[in-house]
């Protein structure tokens, strides 16, 4: 059983910007990917970003390419997303999830994770 404790979300201005954490805990996430998703009110769980720990390959959505990095820390089992350059259309609630099973790199499905954190909201005001 994995534990995710997001945090990070917060009120901010277009153009400004946040850096969300992740948290795991219950196991080691070796062999495993770890991404964010977001899902705006009434729209779908969608991909922003992955990695995986063994690899360090990461996968970005094109809509936050250039702007969006994610980091991790096997250290202290923690996957940072850092956003920069925010947009209204960014708002939403973020989600940090881990894979199914081991992974080569982040896969784009929200199907392909089994545990997900309580999610922490972004609010991004024109």
């Amino acid at each position: 059983q994995v534990h995710l404790v997001e945090s990070g979300g917060a009120l901010v201005q277009a153009g400004g910007s946040l850096r969300l954490s992740c948290a795991a805990s219950g196991r080691t996430l070796s062999g495993y990917a770890m991404s964010w998703f977001r899902q705006a009110p009434g729209k779908e769980r969608d991909f922003v970003a992955g990695i995986t720990w063994n690899s360090g390959r990461t996968e970005y959505a094109d809509s936050v390419k250039g702007r969006f990095t994610i980091s991790g820390d096997n250290a202290k089992n923690t996957v940072t997303l850092q956003m920069n350059s925010l947009k209204p259309e960014d708002t939403a609630i973020y989600f940090c999830a881990v894979s199914r099973g081991y992974r080569l790199y982040p896969r784009r499905s929200a199907n392909d994770y089994d545990y997900w954190g309580q999610g922490t909201q972004v609010t991004v005001s024109s």
